[in-house]
C-alpha cells in the first residue's frame, strides 16, 4: 500500500551528509525528509510513499538522477510528483537533460536553502492544484490526456489509461500519440480513422466488435501542450454518428446508396449526377462522419440506413 504524504519529501543523493544545513532547513520549514542513497533506493521508497516533492541528485552510482527521473515519470502513479534537480552538473546539456528527463526545476550546487524553500514551495503548490483537478477528474470517471509539444502524452486519467490499453494493446503511448496525429494507429486487431486535423479535431477508433474510442481535442493549455477529452460508444450507439455528422440530404442519399452495395457510377445512374460529384459527395461523408474509407462508412451507415 502506498501512502500520500502532502509534507513529505524524498532526498536521493549518494552523499546526503553534504545536504545537512538543508535537510535541517527543511524540516524546520514543517517537511518530514526522508533519505534515499542511490536510484534504486528512490523507486523502492516510492513504493511505500507518494512524497509531495523529490530532490534528486543526478549524478550517482548505478541509475543516474536523469534515468531515475525518467523512470519515475513512465510510472502513472509517481509521474505527478515534481522533481527538482540539485546537482554540481552546471553545464546547459546536463540542464536541458535534466528538464528532458521530466524535471520541473533545476538547481546548481552549492545550493542556497532559503532559494531552495522558496522554489519547492512554488511547485508543491502547483502539484497540488493540479492533483486536486485530477482526483476530481478520476471521481468523474472522464478520459483526459494531456499532449505536450512533441505529441507526447503527459499526463492521462486512470479512465483515459483503462481505455488506451485496451484499444491499443500494442504499445499505448506510442499508438495513441500517433492517432491523435491524425495517423494511423499501432493497434492489430482493429481500425482506426481520423478527422481533419483542425484545432477542434476529432479521432474514432474502431475495434472488431463496433465499440469505437472518441477523442476530441478541447484546445491549448500552453507550453505547446493540448488537452484531448475521451468517451467511449458502445457497438449499438454508434449509429448515433449520423445524427450529429450534419450530412445534408443529398449526402445520406449517396450515403444509403453506398451501404446497399452500389458503386459510384451505380449511384450516379439512380440520382442523376457524374461519378465525380459522387465522390465529391463521398469525401464530405467522410470527413463529417470521421472515417477514411468506404467500408467504415458502409459499416457505419448500414445499422441506421440500410
Amino acid at each position: 500500500m502506498t501512502f500520500k504524504l502532502d509534507d513529505v519529501l524524498l532526498l536521493v543523493d549518494d552523499m546526503p551528509q553534504s545536504l545537512g544545513a538543508l535537510a535541517l532547513e527543511l524540516e524546520a520549514d514543517g517537511y518530514t525528509v526522508l533519505i534515499a542513497h542511490s536510484g534504486e533506493a528512490a523507486l523502492q521508497r516510492l513504493d511505500l510513499v507518494t512524497p509531495a516533492a523529490i530532490l534528486l541528485d543526478a549524478l550517482m552510482p548505478g541509475l543516474s538522477g536523469f534515468e531515475t527521473c525518467r523512470l519515475i515519470k513512465a510510472n502513472p502513479v509517481w509521474q505527478h510528483i515534481p522533481v527538482i534537480f540539485m546537482t554540481g552538473l552546471s553545464e546547459t546539456s546536463h540542464v536541458v537533460e535534466g528538464f528532458d528527463a521530466g524535471g520541473v526545476d533545476y538547481v546548481v550546487k552549492p545550493v542556497r536553502a532559503q532559494e531552495v524553500l522558496a522554489r519547492l514551495a512554488a511547485h508543491v503548490r502547483n502539484a497540488r492544484a493540479a492533483r486536486m483537478a485530477r482526483d476530481a477528474l478520476d471521481i468523474g470517471g472522464h478520459g483526459v490526456l494531456m499532449v505536450d509539444g512533441r505529441g507526447r502524452i503527459a499526463w492521462r486519467s486512470p479512465q483515459a489509461q483503462s481505455w488506451l490499453s485496451e484499444f491499443f494493446t500494442d504499445g499505448p503511448a506510442q499508438s495513441c500519440a500517433a492517432w491523435l496525429e491524425g495517423g494511423a494507429a499501432g493497434a492489430a486487431p482493429t481500425s482506426s480513422a481520423s478527422s481533419t486535423d483542425a484545432a477542434n479535431a476529432v479521432r474514432h477508433h474502431t475495434t472488431g466488435d463496433g465499440r469505437t474510442l472518441i477523442a476530441r481535442r478541447l484546445g491549448d493549455i500552453g507550453l505547446g501542450e493540448a488537452m484531448w477529452l475521451l468517451s467511449l460508444q458502445q457497438g449499438e450507439a454508434a449509429a448515433s454518428r449520423l445524427a450529429t455528422a450534419s450530412l445534408t440530404p443529398r449526402e445520406t442519399e449517396v450515403l444509403s446508396w453506398v451501404a446497399k452495395g452500389k458503386t459510384n457510377r451505380d449511384v450516379a445512374d439512380i440520382l442523376g449526377m457524374s461519378p465525380r460529384t459522387v465522390n465529391k459527395h463521398l469525401e464530405h461523408v467522410f470527413e463529417k462522419l470521421g472515417v477514411e474509407t468506404r467500408a467504415a462508412a458502409t459499416a457505419l451507415a448500414s445499422r441506421e440506413l440500410a
